[in-house]
């Protein structure tokens, strides 16, 4: 199932995750270092020294200036990027919202593939779901295809609880895709937590039209889809709009505690499509370039 353009796939492959440089790891890709190595990439020359290897000595420069020059090259180094998507119940039952977090999952995935660095997808609290260890370009039209294909059924666990358990360490970026149901307590320990993998972290909130601006009036069964509990109400636009003043109150609590802990925060809803998010957005913030 290819649910992205053949165009759109390859504007994909143009862009990049962005990643402080410093961040990045030992082993080889096409991801540019400030360090100098053994790439074909010239960077520059420098004066010879006792123990550099004498095959990096320019020798048609020698042959103008008599001087020993050595050549540098630009190290290519790849990162490792970690994407944790919220599988809970509360992402799924809306199939608008649900439909956008796995499309945002797999483009970031494609993109790190395609760039030749290191991904670890991981399906929080879908335990019949394995994550998804990969690198190399070979990779990443199958691994977009999974993860498109993602289909859940059964009942799950909260997220933090799960995400707690799976954090990975050594991670040059880290990706978290939620919608942020879960109380600021909890994101605050999971992130307390997470500074402590040294990786830089992106926030990305995702809601659904339906959640942010609710249309509906008369009497009604609210049903908590994680803790599956029932409630009888009756829907007026006065607890419309006590609801929506509530949800901005999280949401800005919510972005105001992953800039605490440095965290990227990005908040996205279904009214715009993967595809404008990923061209548009997303470069606009610096998250893709």
């Amino acid at each position: 199932m290819m649910m992205f353009s053949h165009e759109f796939l390859a504007r994909l492959r143009k862009l990049r995750l962005v990643v402080d440089s410093k961040r990045t790891g030992v082993q080889k890709g096409i991801r540019r270092s400030h360090k100098f190595g053994s790439s074909l990439e010239f960077s520059d020359f420098r004066t010879y020294q006792p123990g550099d290897d004498v095959r990096l000595v320019d020798w048609n420069v020698y042959g103008r200036t008599r001087r020993h020059y050595i050549k540098r090259y630009l190290d290519e180094q790849e990162i490792k990027v970690s994407i944790y998507m919220d599988c809970t119940s509360s992402m799924r039952t809306i199939e608008a919202k649900w439909l956008l977090a796995k499309k945002i999952a797999a483009a970031l995935s494609y993109i790190t593939l395609v760039n030749e660095d290191r991904l670890s997808f991981l399906p929080i609290s879908a335990v019949d779901l394995r994550s998804i260890e990969r690198k190399g370009s070979n990779n990443a039209k199958q691994v977009l295809s999974d993860i498109l294909q993602l289909q859940l059924n059964t009942k799950t666990s909260t997220f933090i609880k799960e995400m707690e358990k799976k954090l990975q360490k050594g991670r040059q970026l880290t990706i978290i895709i939620t919608d942020g149901m879960e109380a600021i307590a909890d994101y605050e320990k999971l992130f307390l937590k997470a500074a402590s993998v040294k990786s830089k972290i992106l926030f990305i909130h995702i809601l659904s039209k339906e959640e942010i601006d609710p249309d509906y009036t008369g009497d009604a069964k609210l049903i908590d889809s994680e803790r599956e509990t029932e409630v009888n109400v009756s829907i007026s636009p006065k607890l419309v709009s006590a609801y929506q003043l509530r949800l901005k109150l999280h949401n800005e609590r919510l972005e105001h505690t992953c800039r605490k802990f440095n965290i990227q925060y990005i908040f996205v809803s279904d009214e715009k499509t993967a595809e404008e998010l990923l061209i548009s957005d997303f470069i606009f913030h610096g998250i893709v370039q």
